[in-house]
């Protein structure tokens, strides 16, 4: 499931042209009908978060459109969507206008179309010293866990460093921060910043990593192996010794029968980003801990 080890497919072409025009940062999630639902990020103009059906996983039609002044934000980032018991969750980070922070908020509603109306929640808010985005999100039971991409605010010139914490909740809105569970090697690839992207089946962790402040929006896709068993809240994950793509924003889903169908931000000739997807075969044997 390594992005470029099967063929590939544009799942949504970039808005425009050019740096700075990007579709991608998905999130996709089974149906109960057994189709699938993806939210991605488009930036352009202005930014939107999209909310797409899609029978193949190639192929999406548009449901819903969503503007981050609806939350009363200056830009917004990767969703991440939840089907629940009474319909849908969906979170998503938003930029506080005049300011490098970011905070993470949540709807709900019963369909995909009642998420156009649905009141944004704040359930993350970060503080003067650390925003936060990209969430990734499970339900387990019940039991909620998050993996937010966290940026430290402390080092004017510097907020563009990340790491990535886990947080967990009972009910989805009131989360509780457990530890950092990835942060890049000093020196390495990923020295600047590691961004969990998805939780692989076999156990590992697909990540985004930078060097540098230069290659802001450049990251590339490592593979980290968790130090302790998946499952448990607080496991943290073991950088790569080098990357394994030139993409950003993996996203994993398994398809009934055990196929795995994947999703990552791919730069164009142009420097504009496309979303682009692959399928390939089942999961693999999860590794032992080490």
């Amino acid at each position: 499931m390594i992005p470029g080890s099967a063929p590939s497919s544009v799942a949504v072409p970039a808005p425009a042209t050019g740096p700075q025009r990007w579709a991608g940062a998905s999130c996709a999630a089974l149906d109960d009908d057994g189709g699938i639902v993806l939210a991605h990020r488009e930036r352009a103009d202005g930014d939107a978060l999209v909310l797409s059906r899609t029978a193949d996983g190639v192929a999406t039609e548009e449901v819903v459109r969503l503007r981050p002044q609806r939350a009363g934000a200056a830009m917004l980032e990767r969703p991440a969507l939840v089907r629940t018991a009474t319909g849908w969750r969906l979170f998503a980070g938003f930029a506080t206008p005049g300011s490098l922070h970011w905070w993470i908020g949540a709807s709900e509603a019963p369909t995909l179309a009642g998420l156009a109306d649905a009141p944004w929640r704040p359930v993350v808010p970060g503080d003067a010293l650390e925003g936060f985005k990209d969430p990734v999100v499970r339900r387990e039971g019940g039991r909620w866990r998050m993996w937010a991409c966290r940026h430290p605010l402390d080092v004017p010139g510097a907020e563009d460093r990340m790491s990535t914490v886990e947080l967990v909740s009972a009910d989805g809105w009131t989360w509780t921060p457990v530890a950092t569970v990835l942060r890049g090697a000093p020196g390495g690839w990923d020295a600047r910043g590691a961004r969990l992207t998805a939780l692989l089946p076999d156990g590992r962790a697909a990540y985004d990593g930078r060097a540098s402040a230069a290659e802001n929006w450049c990251e590339r896709t490592g593979i980290a192996a968790p130090t302790g068993p998946a499952g448990s809240a607080g496991t943290a994950f073991r950088p790569a010794a080098r990357p394994v793509a030139d993409c950003r924003y993996l996203d994993v889903l398994v398809l009934p029968g055990g196929a795995v169908r994947t999703w990552y931000e791919a730069r164009t000739a142009d420097g504009a980003h496309e979303l682009r997807t692959e399928l390939h075969p089942g999961p693999l044997t999860p590794p032992r801990a080490r």
